[in-house]
């Protein structure tokens, strides 16, 4: 059974509408995929009317910007089975989609000195709807030529110790995991070793989150270090962590493949039962058993 529990559609940072991703996982032999979208889960609609055309399982979710205090590095919080009518949650999200696009229009303010872009042309990369990011930077100085591709405009242009990076606001990760459990939800730390996107969470940090809740790693991602990998698997079994592999997909947007990681079918089953709706879309839950 191919499960993967973290993509993303063109609502935040992917490349593809949300029916396409779907089309696009069932091509892949994928039996269940998650769309997680950053800080919003407006593509869950159209995501689970594609899946259930297609006969493969869906569930909804929402990959949740944070950041660690007094150190300010980033984490993400990946939130499953969370109920959208949660007032706490619903405004903690709206908040953080908000601060991106005052974010995104400060950085393109100061890209503008320097290159031919403007924020016109950066929504000309996008679709209705989507929450302006880095990645549609990254797209519009494509278009203008500057750069080859958004990994070459992560790594130099866009770079966080570069000249026109602006930091976002974020959540303490242990309050998003109180809001992901107060909503219904179970909450997942995204890529926690993801030491090539910058500094990751420290060992104190890290525990610190387990203990306010955390149910569970993604431990089999691309960018999770070997080392890595084998702490968070010590982690999990030393702390009862749930442990999960997914692609964090995003289209043409990243090289990452639908299904080049998943997650075992029993880890999915514990993840939905400590959620208030332990049930996927299009699929029989017994199933995973």
């Amino acid at each position: 059974m191919r499960i993967d529990l973290h993509t993303h559609s063109w609502v935040s940072d992917g490349t593809q509408a949300p029916a396409e991703l779907v089309a696009s996982a069932a091509a892949a032999d994928l039996d269940i995929v998650a769309l997680t979208d950053h800080d919003q889960s407006a593509g869950w609609d159209e995501a689970r009317a594609a899946a259930a055309a297609h006969g493969i399982g869906w569930l909804g979710g929402i990959e949740v910007t944070c950041r660690v205090p007094f150190t300010g590095i980033s984490v993400h919080m990946l939130a499953y089975g969370v109920s959208r009518g949660n007032e706490e949650l619903r405004a903690a999200l709206a908040g953080l989609r908000d601060s991106r696009d005052g974010r995104a229009r400060a950085m393109v303010d100061r890209l503008a000195e320097d290159f031919p872009i403007d924020w016109a042309s950066v929504q000309e990369q996008t679709q209705a709807g989507s929450t302006i990011g880095r990645p549609h930077i990254a797209d519009a100085l494509v278009a203008a030529g500057v750069v080859a591709d958004r990994t070459e405009a992560f790594a130099h242009i866009l770079s966080p110790r570069g000249p026109y990076y602006v930091g976002q606001p974020a959540l303490d990760p242990v309050q998003a995991v109180r809001l992901i459990h107060a909503a219904g939800g179970a909450a997942v730390m995204a890529h926690p070793v993801a030491g090539a996107r910058g500094r990751v969470i420290g060992r104190d940090e890290m525990l610190a989150v387990v203990d306010a809740g955390l149910d569970g790693v993604e431990v089999y991602h691309r960018d999770n270090s070997a080392e890595g990998r084998r702490e968070l698997l010590a982690l999990a079994s030393e702390r009862g962590l749930i442990v999960t592999g997914s692609s964090d997909y995003h289209g043409a947007g990243k090289p990452n493949l639908l299904g080049e990681n998943t997650t075992e079918p029993r880890a999915l089953l514990r993840l939905l039962e400590r959620t208030e709706a332990p049930e996927i879309e299009g699929f029989d839950a017994s199933e995973l058993r």
